[in-house]
């Protein structure tokens, strides 16, 4: 059986962690855990954990799938709004990215998993979007192979790094990439093999290919997600997600609630496909299972659920699942 998790809002009617699970058919939506306004969350390879962050309380829990969901500890995140995780490749640290306060926290984890110890980095600066952009908002952190933290920073159209010193301290930020002005950079996808990263804007939606440069990332490809007569100040750039063999990369654009496949060629350059209804209303999180692609829309509280054919692109009418106030999915690889 496949599973799978989806985490959703209060606010839009969220009945907590919400459970879906696949047999020899289609979909069912089953039991919600007690876990609110879960934005994000991730599973430890080492320790066996999920970690979700509570967006509204601002805080970071670790939960044991097993035995019911149990709260293993919980935490303050370190800033307002947390809304995105990263573990480190060791798994010593869990870092989190606040979009309400614009910083970004490093936690430390135990012998056992559980938070330790944190270091905040607060951001400054802004950008041209008053509306958007009147200060830093960090919409994702990960990991670089040597280890240091990147973050993206929507408010201030850039990507920064920080150095993670023996302590678990952070060095302060540097520029990585400076994003074109009121683009408002959103989620990054790395390439599994290439040394490649993508990224998705949310302000003005595209879609940006970097490559490493002598100081930073160079943007070396750019591709319009709309077309002109899409584009408008309600289209927004949302998810991005890589399928498993790297050979197609989705996207979603909300407002005009598309669902973009593209392909990538052997030097991981895209070529946008037909685009497609995503199946619901502001398409917020991808996930890319099996042979199927999951989108969760937080607008009208669904989960469309899309098969994908031999060359990985969604065919066919989604099945749709109501999932009130849905705003992320994760594999529940925990109890396939």
């Amino acid at each position: 059986m496949t599973r799978a998790l989806v985490g959703t809002y209060v606010a839009g009617g969220g009945a907590g962690l919400v459970e879906l699970a696949r047999g020899e058919g289609a979909w069912q939506v089953g039991a919600a855990a007690p876990i609110t306004n879960a934005s994000f969350m991730l599973t430890s390879s080492r320790f066996g954990h999920h970690y979700a962050v509570d967006e509204v309380a601002g805080t970071v829990g670790v939960y044991s799938a097993a035995g019911g969901w149990a709260l293993l500890a919980e935490v303050p995140s370190g800033g307002e709004a947390p809304c995105h995780l990263a573990l480190s490749a060791d798994e010593q640290y869990l870092a989190v990215a606040h979009y309400g306060s614009g910083s970004v926290a490093l936690l430390t984890l135990d012998e056992k998993g559980l938070p330790a110890g944190h270091d905040v980095s607060a951001y400054a600066g802004n950008g041209p979007n008053r509306e958007r952009q009147d200060s830093p908002h960090a919409h994702w952190v990960g990991f670089s192979s040597a280890g240091e933290l990147i973050a993206v920073d929507l408010g201030a159209d850039r990507i920064v790094v920080h150095a993670v010193d023996a302590r678990g301290v952070l060095s302060p930020p540097r520029t990585l990439y400076a994003a074109p002005p009121s683009s408002g950079p959103r989620h990054l996808a790395f390439h599994p093999t290439l040394p490649l990263a993508y990224l998705v804007s949310e302000l003005v939606p595209e879609l940006t290919v970097l490559a490493p440069g002598a100081d930073g990332f160079l943007a070396v490809h750019r591709q319009k997600l709309l077309d002109s007569a899409e584009a408008s100040a309600d289209a927004l750039g949302g998810a991005i997600a890589l399928s498993a063999d790297a050979r197609r990369l989705y996207v979603t654009t909300r407002g005009t609630d598309r669902l973009l496949s593209l392909a990538l060629d052997h030097n991981g350059m895209p070529a946008l496909l037909a685009p497609m209804p995503s199946g619901g209303a502001s398409p917020r999180h991808l996930l890319p299972l099996g042979d199927q692609l999951l989108v969760a829309h937080e607008q009208d509280g669904t989960v469309a659920i899309f098969d994908l054919d031999e060359d990985r692109r969604p065919a066919g009418a989604p099945q749709l699942l109501s999932v009130p106030g849905a705003a992320f999915l994760a594999a529940d690889r925990e109890r396939e």
